[in-house]
């Protein structure tokens, strides 16, 4: 590490993670050791992690395996990289408090964002074996953290508070655009975004507008509002599922969906799909679903014959490239993508901030962020809870 970090701690704060199980396994410690940055790394003092739903499901060990009745700790070409005691948190914003071997030293009190990914390789446009900070290396529920010093991108924009930036982090905007690119969505195309008012949804939304797309949002009706301003061109509400379909349709002045980015899958799946078939000589594109959630349940049922005879293509997705999020970050610098911030949170209340998380009401939308009790007048209280509704899409 190069001398540059004499004035910082020993021991820092921290939420670890001892285990699969409840929240109980997330123990607070006052006396974990900071890390050191190794050759081309940074030392980031954290002043805020927003909190991903995949944080619950590897604390809890949800990733199904073949036998649907097991569950198992997520895994991709190997062992799991999920070991305790682990420090979740991958959407990490904060500044550089200390630089290792090779990286300038300038980059100090840098504010930046964090591309959260654990990339095999050094450079190259794909992502096969995707792993992340907070899950195989430590993350950001922490008061500090080592990350390589080309992802922690710079973000300078002053318009932007540092919990609002971590609420732009890459968990969900770089899922939310590979999605896109995958399905290889242009300008002018007609995009279901379902689980719309969540992270990843509320980010397609808006990377939608940004490329030229007409986004059209699935969501609860009470969320409408929010969704309209934040960009989509209107909201069908997913209940009544006999009439999804024509609801959607009439939406569209009955023009077939392009493609569909679904976060739900379970019932609903072959719904999605028949927006995109009713007609399809008004197409000029392949229908295309991109699927990177299941909140609507783990197994769907589909004509496999409406598949292929319709030319359905289908992508899984997951993580993105470094390219993605290279592009991502320079919207971001630019001011053309916006936080939709809904909380922040004490990283000593981390708890409180599951549970919410686990029971959010109606008025949910967007990102939780989670704020280091050292960190929380400066970047954490202005956006508590009892304010949170100051700081929403429809602001």
């Amino acid at each position: 590490m190069a001398d540059n970090a004499t004035h910082l701690p020993n021991r820092m704060a921290a939420m670890v993670l001892t285990g699969h199980g409840g929240i109980d396994k997330l123990e607070y410690r006052d006396d974990v050791p900071v890390p050191a940055p190794g050759p081309g790394e940074v030392l980031v003092q954290v002043t805020a992690t927003a909190k991903n739903n995949t944080d619950r499901k590897a604390r809890e060990g949800l990733y199904p395996t073949k036998d649907k009745a097991d569950v198992t700790s997520f895994a991709m070409g190997g062992e799991p990289t999920l070991t305790f005691p682990r420090i979740q948190g991958a959407d990490i914003a904060g500044r550089v408090a200390a630089v290792g071997e090779g990286v300038d030293l300038t980059r100090v009190g840098e504010r930046g964002l964090l591309d959260f990914n654990l990339y095999a390789d050094t450079r190259r446009d794909l992502n096969l074996t995707p792993d992340y900070y907070g899950h195989g290396a430590d993350g950001g529920f922490a008061e500090y953290v080592v990350v390589p010093a080309d992802q922690f991108h710079h973000i300078p924009n002053p318009a932007l508070a540092d919990a609002e930036l971590a609420a732009m982090g890459m968990c969900s905007y770089q899922t939310a655009y590979h999605m896109m690119t995958s399905a290889k969505v242009n300008a002018g195309e007609r995009v279901l975004v379902t689980g719309a008012s969540g992270g990843v949804g509320t980010a397609l939304i808006q990377l939608c507008r940004v490329v030229g797309a007409i986004p059209y949002a699935v969501s609860k009706p009470d969320k409408a509002d929010a969704l309209l301003a934040l960009g989509a061109e209107a909201v069908i509400d997913r209940g009544d599922l006999p009439t999804f379909v024509d609801r959607v349709l009439d939406a569209t002045d009955g023009a077939p969906i392009d493609a569909v980015m679904d976060l739900v899958g379970g019932e609903m799946t072959h719904l999605f799909i028949d927006t995109m078939i009713g007609d399809m000589n008004a197409r000029s594109t392949y229908p295309r679903l991109s699927i990177a959630g299941a909140s609507g349940g783990n197994v769907s049922e589909m004509m496999w014959t409406r598949i292929y005879l319709y030319q359905v293509q289908i992508f899984g997705v997951s993580h993105g490239t470094r390219e993605e999020a290279e592009q991502l970050m320079a919207w971001i610098r630019r001011g053309e993508l916006k936080p939709v911030l809904h909380a922040a949170f004490k990283l000593s209340e981390l708890h409180e901030a599951e549970r919410y998380f686990v029971n959010r009401g109606s008025n949910y939308l967007g990102k939780i962020v989670i704020v280091p009790d050292s960190q929380w007048e400066a970047h954490g209280a202005p956006f508590a809870l009892n304010a949170a509704n100051k700081h929403t899409a429809n602001e």
